[in-house]
């Protein structure tokens, strides 16, 4: 075929002659397509590559002969060039001279090699969670700014950061010189930014929301988000903020409305196009976001561990956990990130898993801003100032203490219709606390107790109430708050038996109308008709649907996660009237209710009772006061078996909310991670943690600096003839100073050193003053902390007031010298305050003295009239004993021994006593005392070495070796080390990638698949042993699990952790082993639920929980290449996922 469209058809090409062309079209015949039966013949039929090797009951294999090409394994991806070419052209008519080679720059970077976000993208299947073998991106501030500066393809670009500071600052400017308050926002901004970094220490900075935000309208004039009503001021100034892009920290009450930030955040990166990640504690709680936040802004999506939702979107719901595995596994989102919101920030305080926070915020790259949400915690600024010092940006901190409704709290003493009035007002809605109250409360307790003792006899009043009191105080309270239309009323109680007895013992209370109960039967058949038939008969079902169509409910952990969700949003329509609840209830669910009552006051805090803490107890009382309903909130506390006390409900009430600790700790997993990485430091992580954030740093290096030029100029002493054991002898005398102080102090602590060191005891001073001179004490100071002594010391007549002779005290020459000092001339004498380091030694004598008149007599004769006077008789004759005394040991006075004289025998003492005697033996012998330089040589030394041990001092505080964890680090180490998880050197081996796969008990999984422990079992088997990494209440265990963890928590113990293998050991329970094997064997979830006493949404947890622990294992199995376990474990994930258990949330519908 031509171009000229003439046709011939050649049927038999001549012998010998070339073939004729098949086109003389320059680049050959047009494409044609393929029939698509061949193409799929082709791709499924004959060469099903896809298809598994192992399971042969395919149907396509026994019809198909599989083609085998091994070639195909051997997939090499080519290197990417290091050079292109550039073109020269004439500048004048651009005509092309010549192309001249240039080198690239970054072309190799991808994610298996690189941290920088300049890398390439990785396949589009690890985008969202990443994969274990990437590199995570550069966390911020660990080194510089990674973005772009010059667009590709152009010779130069900008600063953009700087160009956009200047921008700001003259809009700032602008804005300053318009504003009409003198002290706007604007000026600030603008001095902060002309400040010298150095003085701008402070990250964390306050905003003032007390003065009204007027020209907020001005500001932004086109906001990314409007809302139907007028925002508060911290909201308007939150949002000021945000549009210029810097973090903020927002701490307010529940339903002052942070949720308005957050949203702000989010429409803000729509209009950017760029991306916001939601980050919040609880799976709940992330359901319920993601149905907000659907109706609000449509682009939404949702990641929790067994829900993927538009994955896609601008906006990316997830719980923290997910987070964090994407920060390590380098996801592809993080490139489009702007903003990472996280709720309920004061959630860092679990000990669990409060170091998942930490880790994000970390790990968190530069270009990424940080917007925290939390309730109202004392420390706000200091938590602030960590996250600012870590990342290098300024965190704006906004707290409000105003609540929307105010609160009233109340004491409610009735149970029966006669005493159903008796709720009296403790603390009323302006914070004050009123005594009065509480006492009526007292009496009107009283009088009952008392008239029942005339009648009956006193008895015993119990803290516990049975179960007909708890009912006849329940139908009493809420008769009475029904009859004052106070509904909905939440009751936290705080045991999920409780919550359930009381709901029951309501049967004879019916609190909604006939409307409502259509309203409620209609919404509940129509959420639970995706069960089957038989899980819609489940007897928690039946029971919870005949309670809430009396208008009751009751929401705890044991309740089935439908079930829950029904409950959740008959509640918010106000369809459910009294909802029993545990503390889970209060934590973020955003459920406000017209009252709160507390059941009781105590609870349990896994280790035993105690009473609220005053943040639990605002969080729960909080729940009160719908905004926009309700004048005030109503809070009850029920007073069952008597008043509780007043000082306890004062501390509960308005005590200050628990403040945000750290609660970092070393993991397995974070240490694999970031082990995979040579950039990134397991030291690095621990030395950004929260728990380290008292390291000032920058403080220490700014005085290491200062200290190495005073050292450079301090003159060196000499070190020659006869001063050559100068530094020894200075060595020798600061170990014998710290000795004798650790002998001191246990004197001064022991019964016996206080009885010796008192009045009349004459002892040896030495201090800048004195010289080896007598004293004897007079008076001891009642002050355990800081004693001091008052003495009679004899001295040179001249010398009393100080200025003296007492040998340079620089040099020290008491400690080779005892020899006591006796004056030249006339003798002296002084009364000093002295403090224990002045006593050198107490002598065996005492003196009689009358104390009172020789400090009046020494004191009279400071006045100047008297100044003349001689001294009184009592001085006068101390005096002489002193003198008489030094004459006659001049050589030196025998000293108390600490162990032999005063009887202190423990082991510190005696070995310091041994340890004092050596020392001052070995002094004698040194040949630079006797230099005649000596004294000033000394001090030269003294000072010149003071200034090194500083320097030494906070040479190690800034150092890695004084990190708190580092010696568990190095423990760790060793464990995975012993384990042959990391080899010598550090790098990651085989067993430590399969770890990293797996993000809870990660040692005794990876053990029992690289033993094999798995293999022999059935899907269904595997998955009930499974079942103890997840459940929490105990029974009988299983071998080869136990004996595995027994392995793992003995090396753990000899590596030295804490852990003992018992309690590593102890962790793992076999409870529901036997349901979860009755479940994978496709049994229906009403006869599981007869297998167990343990209630039915604490099982369903459990399976859901034990989904995430399969998918892990395939994964890790995949690692492994064992592709039989692999199958085998999607094989168990299957037969759990299903029906009741697996029930997608109604908030995602």
């Amino acid at each position: 075929m031509g171009c000229s469209g003439r046709f011939e058809l050649i049927t038999h090409p001549s012998p010998g002659l070339p073939f004729p062309p098949q086109s003389t079209l320059p680049n050959g015949l047009p494409p044609t397509s393929l029939s698509l039966e061949a193409e799929v013949k082709k791709q499924f039929l004959q060469d099903p590559g896809w298809l598994p090797l192992h399971d042969t009951d395919f149907a396509f294999q026994k019809v198909t002969q599989r083609n085998v090409n091994v070639e195909s394994l051997l997939n090499c991806t080519s290197s990417p060039l290091n050079s292109g070419l550039a073109v020269n052209r004439d500048p004048t008519t651009g005509m092309l001279l010549d192309f001249t080679e240039v080198s690239l720059e970054n072309t190799g970077l991808s994610s298996k090699n690189s941290l920088s976000l300049q890398r390439k993208p990785g396949p589009p299947s690890e985008s969202l969670r990443g994969s274990n073998t990437n590199y995570p991106f550069l966390p911020g501030e660990i080194n510089a700014f990674d973005l772009l500066q010059v667009p590709p393809g152009f010779k130069a670009g900008m600063d953009i950061l700087l160009s956009f500071m200047r921008l700001v600052l003259s809009l700032y400017h602008q804005d300053a010189m318009s504003s009409s308050s003198p002290f706007s926002e604007g000026k600030k901004r603008n001095s902060l930014q002309n400040e010298k970094p150095e003085e701008t220490k402070k990250w964390a900075i306050p905003v003032d929301i007390s003065s009204p935000c007027e020209n907020f309208h001005k500001r932004i004039p086109h906001p990314a988000f409007k809302w139907p009503f007028e925002l508060d001021v911290f909201q308007k100034q939150a949002i000021l903020r945000l549009e210029a892009h810097d973090s903020v920290f927002v701490a307010a009450h529940t339903s002052a409305g942070k949720t308005v930030v957050a949203e702000y955040a989010i429409a803000l990166s729509q209009k950017h196009m760029t991306r916001t990640i939601y980050t919040s504690p609880i799976k709940a709680l992330s359901n319920q976001k993601f149905r907000d936040f659907k109706t609000t802004f449509g682009d939404v999506g949702l990641l929790t561990g067994d829900v993927q939702l538009s994955p896609e979107s601008s906006c990316l719901i997830m719980t923290t956990e997910i987070l964090r595995s994407m920060l390590y596994n380098g996801s592809e989102v993080i490139r489009d990130l702007e903003w990472v919101i996280f709720d309920e920030v004061h959630y860092i305080n679990d000990a669990e898993r409060g170091v998942v926070w930490e880790e994000v915020l970390i790990m968190l790259p530069d270009h990424v801003s940080i917007i925290l949400l939390s309730a109202t915690v004392p420390n706000a600024l200091e938590f602030s100032e960590w996250i600012g010092r870590i990342k290098k940006k300024h965190i704006y901190v906004i707290s409000t203490l105003k609540r929307p409704v105010p609160l009233e709290h109340y004491l409610y003493t009735g149970n029966n219709t006669k005493t159903q009035k008796e709720m009296f007002l403790l603390l009323d809605a302006t914070g004050n606390f009123l005594t009065k109250g509480y006492y009526a409360a007292v009496d009107a307790k009283k009088e009952r107790t008392s008239k029942y003792a005339q009648s009956y006899g006193t008895k015993s009043t119990s803290q516990h109430t049975t179960a007909s009191q708890d009912r006849a105080v329940w139908l009493t309270l809420l008769h009475f708050l029904s009859h004052r239309q106070q509904t909905p009323v939440v009751a936290f109680t705080f045991s999920r038996t409780r919550c359930d007895e009381n709901a029951r013992s309501l049967d004879s209370m019916d609190l909604t109308t006939s409307i409502e109960k259509a309203e409620i039967h209609s919404f509940f058949q129509k959420s639970l008709s995706r069960l089957r038939g038989g899980d819609r008969q489940l007897p928690q079902i039946v029971l919870m649907r005949d309670l809430l169509k009396r208008g009751v409910a009751v929401h705890h952990s044991g309740i089935l996660p439908i079930l829950k969700e029904v409950i959740e949003m008959l509640f918010s329509r106000g369809l459910v009237k009294v909802l029993f609840a545990t503390e889970t209830f209060a934590m973020g669910v955003n459920m406000p209710a017209r009252t709160v009552v507390f059941d009781s006051i105590r609870k349990h805090d896994g280790t035993g009772f105690r009473n609220l803490l005053p943040g639990e107890y605002i969080q729960m009382a909080g729940r009160a006061g719908r905004r926009g309903l309700d004048a005030t909130g109503t809070v009850i506390i029920l007073c069952k078996a008597g008043v509780h006390e007043m000082s306890e409900l004062h501390v509960m009430m308005l005590g200050k909310p628990t403040t945000l600790h750290s609660q970092f700790r070393l993991t397995y997993t974070m240490i694999l991670n970031l082990l995979r990485v040579e950039a990134l430091h397991v030291t690095d992580m621990m030395r950004r943690s929260f728990s380290e954030s008292h390291r000032d740093t920058q403080a220490h290096e700014k005085r290491i600096t200062q200290l190495k030029k005073t050292l450079s100029t301090l003159p060196r002493a000499a070190s020659e003839g006869q001063l050559s054991d100068l530094l020894p002898y200075y060595h020798t005398v600061t170990e014998l100073q710290t000795t004798r102080d650790i002998l001191q102090r246990a004197i001064l602590e022991s019964v016996n050193g206080l009885k010796a060191l008192s009045a009349g005891r004459v002892v040896v001073v030495n201090n800048k003053q004195h010289l080896n001179a007598l004293g004897v004490i007079l008076q001891v100071s009642s002050d355990s902390v800081n004693r001091t002594f008052t003495a009679l010391i004899m001295c040179d007549k001249g010398n009393e007031e100080g200025e003296g002779n007492g040998g340079d005290s620089r040099a020290l020459p008491h400690l080779y010298n005892a020899a006591l000092f006796i004056p030249e001339g006339p003798c002296s004498h002084t009364v000093q305050k002295l403090k224990l380091q002045d006593i050198t030694g107490i002598t065996m004598k005492t003196l009689k003295i009358i104390p009172d008149r020789i400090i009046d007599n020494y004191h009279k004769r400071q006045q100047p009239r008297f100044r003349t006077e001689p001294p009184g008789q009592a001085i006068s004759t101390a005096t002489q004993e002193l003198l008489r005394l030094a004459e006659a040991n001049a050589g030196g006075i025998a000293t108390l021994d600490a162990v032999n004289d005063l009887q202190l025998k423990s082991v510190d003492v005696v070995e310091a006593s041994m340890r004092l005697r050596v020392l001052q033996d070995s002094l004698r012998e040194f040949n630079c005392i006797h230099s005649p330089t000596f004294t000033e040589q000394f001090a030269k030394v003294k000072e010149r070495m003071s200034v090194q041990e500083e320097l030494d001092k906070l040479l190690f505080l800034v150092s890695d070796q004084s990190l708190s964890l580092l010696p568990e680090y190095h423990q760790r180490i060793k464990v995975l080390q012993s384990l042959q998880y990391v080899d010598s050197g550090g790098a990651v081996q085989l067993k430590g990638r399969v770890a990293c796969q797996i993000s809870s008990h990660e040692l005794l999984l990876t053990e029992l698949l690289f033993e094999n422990a798995l293999s022999p079992l059935a899907p269904e088997e595997s998955a009930a042993l499974l079942s103890c990494l997840v459940f929490t209440q105990n029974t009988q265990g299983i071998d080869r699990v136990l004996s595995v963890a027994q392995r793992i928590g003995e090396l753990q113990r000899d590596c030295g952790l804490p852990q003992t293998a018992e309690e590593f050991v102890g962790q793992f329970k076999f409870g529901l082993t036997e349901v979860v094997y009755c479940w994978a064997r496709g049994m229906p979830f009403a006869e599981i639920a007869q297998l167990t006493d343990v209630q039915e949404g604490t099982v369903v947890r459990c399976i859901q929980r034990l989904d995430e622990v399969l998918k892990e294992l395939r994964q890790a199995a995949r690692i492994v290449g064992d592709s039989v376990l692999g199958s085998k474990m999607e094989k168990a994930s299957l037969a759990i996922r299903r029906d009741i258990v697996f029930t997608a949330s109604l908030y995602t519908h």
